[in-house]
């Protein structure tokens, strides 16, 4: 990166005659020219030979390349880029890299779409196969598993390229030198690599455990998945039976699991069952002996205050069966339908004969069997009751989940373990939450876990636990006994590497090894972008100037999920929070203030905004919207955005042209209002560098637009006469008048190119590159001392000054005149300070009003403010 420029003094100029102004400027055409001269200039390359107190890093959100980006990503990531700008702009080397999650299931599911192919990995590896010409989502051909891999990054470099490009047209200032994928060499490496480590302290372990399960997509899912919805069910009151026969009713919505069912619940107070408690019961259909125990989380008051504890039904149904070991009575598999061998407890006659007909059945059809069987054993009181419940389901299914035991890797994330817990609540204190209340999220989230990290998935594209087991004289794995490769051999990959000792005919074999089938959840690794992109132990050098980074930024609704994993990891690995600031994006909604979806059908394309409107007019609607609040979004507020980048052009254009205002000599400025304007600069530059430094991006953006269409439409206007006045034969006082006017001209001008920079950084690039050398992204943030003394003035004179002339434009608007109509006689009236401020600029106002006659200066301290009267000059006859 170049170094910032150094801060003028108040005795340096700029040269005049250096000054290009195109003819006609215009917007278009802007990003493709700044764009192509960024990167061939690699103007936001990140200089790594800066010690770690003068860098900036960012632990950028990579998105998902196999999704598809909306409005909110383009809002989200351009709040990132101007944080990025204005810390490049006050001398800080900014590491700004970007990632590419192409890791997990929605690259799975769009590779088999795309190519119409499935994975199945018992399937050797085909180098001759080509994808089919006609691809046929619905009938997808099966392909091996490095096949389908193959594919996947076919697709993903595809994806990758399209992302890049509307990055780059939205201008973020990105150094494209240091991407990385959640899949690629470094990430596989950094994975490993942590994970053996989190291994050998005990932080990561493998257990069979109740497990929460996507009958669909065939893979675990983590707590931080997990999406409550709605879901159509019936109440069905069935009777269970004591060992004199009568009934004890309980009611559920899944009386297909009456087959899997260990205990009956109820609470120890509750009277009604005291005398059940330590005895059995009979279960409907497959008279099954159960037993009647009490547990504190039953429920009185819902339905009979007695339920069935199934193995396992729902989370509730997990907690009971850990604290009162109670025995593992599974009927679900993997694929959603009953097992098709009939279980051991339900060997006997009647029980063997009524599993006949659930077996191979899906949940709703097995649920429709017992029903029905119910009904003929009398056993279900009434018709069932039509209900709606909270149901848990995966955050990408659209079926619920069913609670299966499976073997999993998990990581310690203080769901089990109060100590852990602690610490992460600690680390999340260490953290700065833009907006504060932010950190309440990641409290609750902690507080609220009721499980360690389940890490590993069933898929197939992903990065793969480093891990063997060996086999033995049976062929079964031995899971007590791992097989790890050493951190030198990472990255491996154990479905096609071999473990030390072992050779490839031994795999499959009694006495042999097989790999582990598992990838890393997508989380588990996103879990470490800044150790990937931040070179964890493979560029010393360069992590040591990185991390722990500066800013993490995203939507709220990953705090849970990639914000948690990575406070995890980094507390695990290397002690320390990984940022000290998290900027907390809110969405971007409907005009009805509803979430964007594709179902919905208000899905905003980015690429359809950017190319009606334009970048800088996106990235304006971009920074209105405050950190961690939701944002209507409402395409009409692009065309105040595109005005403002037009202003700026034409502005620029008038006063660099036109004027002919390029000298930056701030010596010149001398004319009171001149100097009030300079003092109204400071202002603005004092309270936009506070905004930004407090991470308030939006009220930066706003007092520094205030000014500049108070520069515009006011004194502007005002002095643009006397800026012209300048004559060689003119007296020296009237001459000095004139270079003071173009002297300010031109120092607010470039002040205030820079201070919009990072919101505008093409239309300030186009209007810079007329003017000054190198580019604005580089030039130093503005300061006030800078502006010399002329800063100290008075700035509210600008104010008075203002008002005056607007009552001079108002009088001849009501007499319906042209504005540079004469003016007879004008009466400035009002409270003597406001009067003399305005009489400061009377020469101003007499010229810009074109006052022929008269300009009076009364004192009326009646008045609050100030108010002009105006009598229009004879009109010549046309």
């Amino acid at each position: 990166m170049s170094e910032p420029r150094a801060e003028q003094s108040p005795e340096q100029t700029t040269p005049a005659g250096a000054v290009a102004v195109p003819d006609k400027p215009a917007l278009e055409g802007l990003e493709e020219k700044w764009a192509e001269r960024w990167k061939s200039d690699e103007t936001y390359k990140f200089d790594r030979s800066q010690p770690r107190e003068n860098v900036y890093a960012i632990d950028t959100p990579p998105p998902t390349v196999s999704g598809s980006l909306h409005v909110g990503h383009v809002f989200s990531y351009t709040h990132t880029d101007l944080i990025a700008r204005f810390q490049r702009m006050t001398g800080k080397s900014v590491f700004y890299p970007m990632g590419w999650d192409d890791n997990g299931l929605p690259t799975e599911r769009r590779v088999q779409n795309y190519f119409g192919v499935r994975c199945d990995p018992s399937l050797p590896y085909d180098p001759e196969f080509t994808p089919p010409e006609k691809p046929d989502p619905k009938r997808q051909i099966p392909i091996s598993r490095p096949n389908f891999v193959e594919l996947c990054e076919q697709l993903v470099e595809q994806d990758e390229k399209v992302f890049e490009s509307l990055w780059r047209q939205l201008g973020l200032s990105v150094d494209w030198s240091t991407t990385y994928t959640t899949i690629g060499d470094k990430a596989q490496l950094a994975s490993q690599r942590a994970f053996l480590r989190n291994l050998a302290r005990g932080e990561a372990y493998l257990q069979e455990a109740p497990t929460l399960w996507d009958v669909t997509f065939q893979t675990a899912v983590a707590q931080a998945e997990l999406e409550a919805r709605d879901y159509a069910g019936h109440y069905h009151r069935v009777a269970f039976h004591k060992a004199d026969g009568s009934p004890v009713y309980i009611e559920t919505t899944r009386p297909e699991l009456i087959a899997s069912v260990v205990a009956l619940i109820a609470h120890p107070d509750d009277e009604r069952y005291q005398d059940l408690f330590g005895t059995t019961v009979s279960s409907p259909v497959f008279g099954v002996e159960i037993p009647v125990l009490p547990h504190a989380a039953a429920e009185q008051d819902k339905g009979a205050g007695i339920a069935m504890c199934c193995t396992f039904g729902d989370l509730t149904d997990v907690t009971w069966w850990r604290e009162l070991n109670l025995p593992v009575r599974t009927v679900i598999g993997r694929d959603g339908r009953f097992t098709r061998e009939t279980p051991e407890w339900l060997s006997g006659e009647q029980a063997a004969a009524a599993y006949e007909d659930l077996k191979g059945k899906t949940v709703f059809s097995a649920r429709e069997t017992m029903v029905a069987k119910l009904k003929e054993t009398g056993d279900l009181d009434g018709d069932p009751k039509p209900t709606q419940r909270m149901a848990n389901f995966y955050e990408k299914g659209d079926k619920p989940l069913e609670i299966v035991s499976t073997r999993q890797w998990y990581i310690r994330n203080g769901g089990r373990d109060a100590a852990t817990r602690d610490a992460m609540l600690a680390r999340g204190a260490e953290i700065e939450w833009l907006p504060a209340h932010m950190k309440h999220r990641f409290d609750n989230w902690v507080g609220g876990l009721n499980g360690d990290w389940l890490i590993s998935r069933q898929r197939f594209f992903g990065i793969p636990f480093p891990v063997w087991y060996p086999l033995d004289a049976e062929g079964e794995p031995d899971y007590g006994n791992l097989l790890l490769p050493t951190e030198a051999q990472l990255p491996v990959d154990p479905s096609t590497d071999v473990p030390e000792g072992y050779t490839e005919d031994q795999r499959g074999k009694p006495g042999g090894f097989i790999g582990d089938p598992d990838v890393m959840d997508t989380w588990a690794t996103s879990s470490l972008t800044p150790h990937i992109a931040g070179g964890w132990e493979t560029d010393d050098d360069l992590f040591g100037r990185v991390f722990p980074m500066d800013l993490c930024t995203h939507a709220h609704d990953i705090i849970r999920t990639w914000l948690f994993g990575r406070v995890v990891r980094a507390h695990f690995e290397n002690h320390t929070a990984p940022w000290s600031h998290a900027m907390i994006s809110g969405f971007i909604v409907d005009p009805d203030r509803k979430k964007m979806s594709k179902s919905k059908g208000n899905v905003v394309v980015p690429n359809e905004i950017l190319d009606k409107y334009g970048a800088d007019a996106v990235r304006w609607r971009a920074a209105i919207a405050r950190p961690g609040l939701d944002s209507p979004f409402d395409e009409t507020q692009m065309k105040v955005g595109r005005r403002l980048a037009m202003k700026v052009l034409n502005a620029s254009k008038f006063v660099l042209g036109s004027v002919g205002a390029t000298e930056l000599n701030r010596v010149a400025v001398v004319e009171k209002v001149d100097t009030a304007l300079i003092g109204r600069l400071a202002v603005t530059i004092e309270r936009a560098t506070d905004a930004f430094e407090a991470y308030d991006y939006t009220t930066a953006l706003e007092v520094t637009e205030k000014f500049f269409w108070e520069f515009c439409d006011d004194y502007l206007e005002l002095v643009k006469e006397r800026a012209y006045s300048f004559e060689p034969e003119l007296d020296p006082i009237a001459n000095q008048a004139a270079e003071s006017a173009k002297a300010t001209l031109a120092i607010a001008l470039e002040a205030q190119l820079r201070l919009l920079a990072p919101f505008l950084p093409y239309v300030t690039e186009e209007v810079w590159s007329w003017w000054q050398e190198g580019s604005v992204h580089h030039a130093s943030w503005p300061t006030v001392t800078e502006l010399g003394s002329a800063a100290a003035q008075a700035a509210r004179i600008i104010d008075s000054v203002a008002a005056a002339l607007s009552g001079i434009r108002g009088a001849k608007s009501k007499a319906k005149v042209k504005m540079r109509a004469p003016l007879a006689r004008v009466e400035v009236k009002g409270p003597e300070k406001l009067v003399r401020d305005a009489e400061s600029a009377a020469d101003d106002l007499r010229r810009t009003g074109n006052v022929l006659g008269d300009l009076v200066f009364t004192v009326d301290d009646s008045l609050t403010e100030l108010v002009v009267d105006a009598e229009i000059a004879e009109q010549p006859a046309e």
